[in-house]
């Protein structure tokens, strides 16, 4: 089982991410995910966000990874000297390119989190699986 993001960029400018499990979203287009997910739900009113830091605009909020409980905001005044910068020029940007999001996405998240007191640590490697007994494998075979 695979799990990736899928990354959506609205033509007003807001995004959306989606989870990509066994790349089931893959031939979906960005038109019909933006359908599934709309950004203002019926009776739900979208508030504008603010910046826990220092009050002002947020130009995106999302929640962290699973369990976390860590809730990530961009804020162009508080976040203009970190290197989540890269994001707030490319989300300004009217010729961005969609396909730089998602690691740009990864590289914001990353540096919150790690501010946050965590860190991403590489994936541990299977261990080898051992030698098949020959009496499990079917006669006329192997």
């Amino acid at each position: 089982m695979s799990f990736t993001w899928r990354y959506v960029v609205r033509p007003d400018g807001s995004l959306c991410r989606v989870g990509n499990l066994n790349s089931s979203l893959d031939n979906v287009s960005d038109e019909e995910l933006a359908r599934l997910h709309p950004v203002v739900r019926d009776g739900e009113e979208r508030s504008a966000y603010q910046c826990s830091r220092c009050g002002t605009g947020l130009l995106l909020r999302w929640r962290g990874p699973l369990m976390t409980g860590v809730w990530m905001e961009l804020c162009p005044a508080c976040d203009a000297h970190r290197p989540a910068a890269r994001f707030i020029h490319w989300y300004r940007d009217p010729y961005r390119d969609p396909k730089a999001l998602p690691m740009l996405f990864e590289d914001s998240e990353t540096e919150t989190m790690s501010a946050h007191g965590w860190a991403h640590t590489p994936q541990p490697e299977a261990p080898p699986s051992p030698a098949v007994h020959l009496r499990l494998v079917p006669r006329g075979e192997g």
